[in-house]
């Protein structure tokens, strides 16, 4: 097909924000991932837009705009309730920081502006009137399934080292091979991602660890990325399991549960958690990923050459949050994931009081979150036992959900009895109150059914008098 005859159906607002550009005698086209992805038959999550028009002349077109990077020739417009980035045709300075350019300069012509970009596939542009501009083979490599750098690599990645983590990234999401020119430009720059700050690399890891192949992250690896923002994977990556539980090193094995985890349905699991199933797979991956993460730091071999980490996950909860903290993560995540790699090594039995009472150690929201991390491990572990923990962690699965819809007591929110009620029978504020509500969450977690206010402020009348 003639890129001519490629048709890309536009939103309303871009196609307005075109159509007002080209009116007043300037070139603009789409540009970038929403053409990639229009190409690839998905829906773009964002639109931008590429133009001769300078900001100056951009602001004199558009009534709504932000200067959301007006130094470097970009826009916000609103249009039709929708925000588009407008920017001006440029060709970038250079890069000092491995990161942002030191300036840059607006340019009348596309080719120009399309040259400084990251990938092919990324490097195109599209108007309804010449259709799809592609000055470097990017449709040629959306067919071929190819991520390559515009140019010379070493040159794409000397100007910004984050892009050597969105060529993994990109590899991922798309299930994509990385060119060989573009691979060996990475491994020999690794290095210089140490100017990249630790949220942009976390923004790009998550997203790999979000796509369809998390196991991409053996490419970050291999390249030479992780021992910059990431050396405790290559730790793991170096340390055997002569385990019979387990098959692999304790990288492999951490790939191979987060390959697990693609296939966990967490649509159940967002539920009870109240979160989106995006949240809960961002958290289940993030905690996949660092849950062994301590594993070299605790191994012992015993007299029969049999390696033991004992520790590990309190170790691997600790360490997991300087991680966290590294890429600038935020304290609730750092909190929920600490929690789960804390508790992820339990092996509880299936009967209703244990299940409960393991609840209420980890706490309601991260526990069903957690029999995920467990199948996930599970499933990157050696056959030996290995279906047998599986039907134990159904087991579990089945007397939670039985849990959950009876509304039986799992946190001490649930008791019928308040310290306001405790209080108003007679017992005076102070420490004596937790103890007894702590007494009696204890005993319903054994016998739902004496989570009764009349019942437990008649059985406890006594301790309510001793203690006053």
């Amino acid at each position: 097909m003639n890129k001519q005859d490629i048709k890309i159906h536009l939103p309303s607002g871009a196609a307005k924000i075109l159509a007002s550009l080209t009116d007043a005698g300037y070139e603009a086209y789409i540009v970038g991932g929403c053409v990639r992805d229009s190409l690839m038959g998905r829906t773009p999550s964002d639109w931008d837009i590429t133009t001769s028009a300078r900001p100056d002349e951009v602001k004199a077109l558009f009534p709504k705009t932000i200067d959301t990077g007006i130094r470097h020739g970009t826009l916000t417009v609103r249009r039709d309730g929708e925000s588009y980035e407008v920017t001006t045709f440029r060709v970038d300075g250079d890069y000092a920081d491995h990161r942002h350019p030191d300036g840059v300069t607006f340019t009348g012509q596309l080719a120009e502006d399309l040259k400084r970009r990251d990938f092919t596939i990324n490097a195109m542009a599209y108007n309804d009137e010449r259709g799809v501009i592609d000055l470097f083979g990017g449709q040629t490599d959306l067919r071929d399934g190819i991520v390559r750098a515009v140019g010379d690599p070493g040159e794409r990645f000397r100007e910004d080292a984050l892009r050597m983590m969105r060529a993994v990234r990109f590899s991922a999401q798309l299930g994509f091979e990385m060119e060989d020119a573009t691979r060996d430009a990475v491994r020999e720059q690794a290095s210089t991602l140490s100017a990249v700050s630790g949220e942009r690399i976390r923004d790009e890891l998550e997203k790999l660890l979000l796509s369809a192949h998390p196991e991409r992250v053996r490419d970050l690896w291999s390249l030479g990325l992780t021992a910059v923002f990431f050396p405790e994977f290559d730790a793991m990556m170096a340390t055997a399991q002569n385990n019979p539980h387990h098959c692999y090193s304790v990288g492999e094995h951490t790939i191979a549960a987060l390959m697990a985890g693609v296939r966990v349905d967490g649509a159940q699991t967002s539920r009870d958690c109240g979160m989106s199933p995006e949240e809960t797979a961002r958290l289940l991956r993030l905690t996949v990923l660092l849950h062994d993460c301590a594993k070299p730091l605790t191994k012992t071999t015993d007299a029969e050459g049999i390696d033991h980490f004992k520790g590990h996950p309190q170790k691997g909860a600790d360490l997991a949050g300087e991680i966290l903290r590294r890429w600038k993560e935020d304290n609730r995540t750092i909190a929920r994931v600490k929690n789960l790699i804390r508790w992820h090594d339990q092996r509880p039995e299936s009967d209703a009081v244990t299940v409960r009472e393991t609840a209420a150690r980890v706490g309601r929201p991260d526990f069903p979150l957690l029999l995920d991390v467990m199948e996930a491990d599970v499933h990157g572990q050696s056959s030996f036992l290995q279906q047998e923990k599986l039907t134990r962690l159904a087991e579990i699965r089945t007397v939670w959900r039985r849990i959950v819809e009876t509304g039986e007591p799992v946190a001490l929110s649930d008791l019928a009895v308040t310290g306001q009620d405790l209080i108003g029978a007679g017992m005076k504020p102070g420490p004596g109150i937790g103890e007894l509500l702590d007494v009696m969450f204890r005993d319903v977690l054994k016998h739902p059914e004496h989570n009764n206010r009349e019942w437990m402020m008649e059985h406890y009348a006594g301790r309510m008098r001793h203690e006053d």
